[in-house]
């Protein structure tokens, strides 16, 4: 008898785990996921604060920035690196995209 064809389902049955325990946690990392308006404005105003404009814009303006933020093309990664208080962009294409999505937003929130 050969123990091969006894083994192979065996082993098929030990790797099914695996298989499973990596496909969940492909999910579970699926990416960034687009912060709240609350959430964005607050790593905003970090952002702010430690480039020494914490005040120039009034909380009703920082949230007006924001769901100007979350309506733009930038990103869900590079929102959450803002969310986040990190001023960090994945590209140098997403890095003027984020300059620009926030200039046109000062501009729209504070007239």
């Amino acid at each position: 008898m050969n123990r091969n064809l006894r083994t192979r389902p065996s082993r098929l049955l030990l790797a099914l785990p695996v298989v499973a325990i990596a496909f969940s946690l492909a999910a579970c990392s699926g990416g960034a996921q687009r912060p709240s308006v609350d959430q964005l404005s607050d790593g905003l105003t970090t952002i702010l604060e430690e480039g020494g404009q914490g005040g120039i814009l009034t909380d009703d303006q920082i949230d007006c920035v924001a769901e100007k933020f979350l309506d733009s093309k930038v990103s869900d990664e590079d929102l959450s690196n803002l969310a986040a208080g990190k001023d960090e962009q994945t590209s140098q294409e997403s890095k003027a995209l984020v300059t620009d999505t926030m200039s046109s937003a000062a501009a729209e929130c504070v007239s």
